[in-house]
């Protein structure tokens, strides 16, 4: 099986491809990026108080559903992951099962999807550094939603300036501080979750109780378990960024599958177990402030650990919100580069030249900052509109997803597979539960974008112009999309000269050592 820096080159060039970024990452660089996009300190804490006003302490039953569910098209995309090893993750597995237009599409959403997705994550800070210190707070005093809103700009654009140096920098630097990141958020979880379940005043039955939630409100039980699952969703996305990553990642037919299936895994546990210990551990289950963006989890944990645990605690939220940005930056500078070097992007020559020993994407790195710390100074004078942006990004993340097992679907019932053949040993292979699986994963992705897209007064407001905004939208972007694609980009789709695979001696090895440097780490 390929496992050499020649053979990944190789293979590389059977898409058309020549070897340009540094493939230098290992397995546990492959794992930490996508364990970190999900973040689950960045993501439970942050959403918990959402589930909770919808479904009381029942809510955790919505975290299982939506884990079964993702792992799902984690499945599928371990598949395209092993079959099409190429950077930009969706974008080329849906190209590669589907159309040109429908791979476009794909690559278009989900870059618009990461772009507000970093914007929402930088403004995560805002909760945590100013409770650890009001030295962070440098408007006001906090107490007014209008220095709130400015504070959070300052802080989520230092933020945003940092992954943008560490991206630029290089693959290298990035995995350096993301593993270091994942390392600490690992037992930063484990050992939050051991503190809660020591500190738990009640058992498990608890989690059973919806204390009154669904009860005379439309659509009933079934209506609140609905609305509650909005919250794993909001967590839950982002582990298909190991595939992103694909063309620096040393073996990536074997690493990148494994990785995104692990990734996923230990999110889903740790937070499902983060979640149960949180609810048998809070004083009052009756509390409002529970359902309450103030309040939360992390009331949970100042209350019952004390102030010092907690901020000890706050602290590792901060870096955890760090490399979760650091994530999303890296998958989002993948997929600009995926996208250019076909020729699919406007000031495509620019947007994927790769400079300097770094042997990364520089413009994208800083193209990426600008947009997100744009959306960020949005925030100061309309953070409801952020909000609300930010809500429809995870429903244009699942409706990427939609986009790549939809065709692979179609692809299974059309050609009786959705990939091509890898050499033995190394393509990860569903084997005869491809269909089932498949077929499961696209009915769920449709369920997800539905039930995300819904038009509840608590994520989109009350005004009926922000409870539709997720419709109008993702119609609106998808027009684009498809208009410009029409117009303009499929007349210029195509790998991009300098882009392309040439014919290579792969037995000298100064070759291999100029296409490919670098040690996996």
């Amino acid at each position: 099986m390929p496992g050499t820096e020649n053979d990944d080159v190789r293979d590389l060039a059977t898409f058309g491809y020549k070897q340009e970024l540094d493939r230098s990452l290992g397995s546990f660089s492959s794992f930490a990026a996508g364990f970190s996009y999900i973040s689950i300190l960045t993501g439970v804490p942050q959403m918990f108080y959402l589930g909770y006003s919808a479904g009381g302490p029942a809510f955790f039953w919505t975290w299982p559903l939506v884990f079964v569910g993702q792992f799902l098209v984690a499945l599928c995309f371990a598949e395209m992951a092993s079959a099409y090893p190429l950077s930009g993750g969706v974008y080329q597995w849906s190209k590669q099962v589907g159309t040109p237009l429908g791979g476009w599409l794909t690559g278009w959403v989900y870059l618009a999807c990461q772009i507000l997705s970093l914007a929402a994550v930088a403004l995560a800070l805002q909760n945590t550094l100013p409770q650890i210190s009001g030295w962070f707070q440098w408007f006001g005093d906090g107490s007014r939603p209008e220095d709130q809103a400015r504070n959070a700009v300052l802080l989520g654009c230092a933020l945003i300036a940092f992954t943008t140096v560490i991206n630029a920098v290089g693959v290298k630097l990035m995995a350096y501080v993301n593993n270091a990141g994942v390392f600490a958020e690992l037992l930063g979880v484990i050992l939050l979750i051991v503190l809660l379940f020591w500190h738990a005043v009640r058992g498990p039955s608890i989690l059973v109780e919806t204390y009154e939630r669904g009860v005379g409100e439309p659509g009933g039980y079934l209506g609140a378990f609905l609305a509650a699952a909005v919250m794993a969703s909001y967590v839950m996305y982002g582990f298909d960024t190991a595939g992103t990553l694909a063309e620096e990642t040393s073996n990536p037919r074997r690493r990148a599958p494994r990785a995104i299936l692990r990734a996923l895994a230990a999110a889903g546990v740790a937070g499902g177990l983060l979640i149960a210990a949180g609810i048998m551990a809070m004083p009052d289950p009756a509390d409002p402030a529970m359902g309450q963006v103030s309040g939360g989890l992390p009331m949970v944990i100042k209350t019952v650990l004390g102030p010092s645990v907690g901020t000890v605690f706050l602290v590792e939220v901060v870096f955890a919100v760090v490399v979760c940005s650091l994530a999303v930056h890296a998958g989002t500078v993948r997929l600009i580069f995926a996208m250019a070097r076909d020729n699919s992007l406007p000031f495509a020559e620019t947007l994927a030249k790769v400079t300097g020993e770094t042997r990364t994407p520089i413009a994208p790195a800083i193209v990426t900052g600008i947009l997100a710390a744009g959306i960020l100074l949005v925030n100061v004078n309309a953070p409801r509109l952020i909000e609300t942006m930010c809500a429809v990004a995870l429903v244009w993340a699942n409706l990427a997803y939609l986009m790549v097992t939809t065709p692979m679907l179609l692809a299974r019932f059309r050609d009786g597979r959705a990939e091509e053949p890898a050499p033995p040993g190394d393509r990860f292979s569903l084997g005869r539960w491809g269909l089932p699986v498949n077929l499961a994963a696209t009915v769920w992705g449709v369920f997800v974008v539905i039930n995300m897209s819904w038009p509840r007064a608590e994520i989109y407001g009350d005004h009926p112009i922000g409870r539709y905004a997720a419709l109008h939208a993702t119609a609106g972007l998808l027009a684009i999309g498809a208009t410009y694609y029409l117009a303009v980009g499929r007349l210029r789709a195509g790998v991009r000269p300098e882009h392309a695979a040439e014919e290579l001696d792969f037995a000298d090895p100064g070759v291999i050592a100029q296409l490919a440097p670098g040690e996996s780490s």
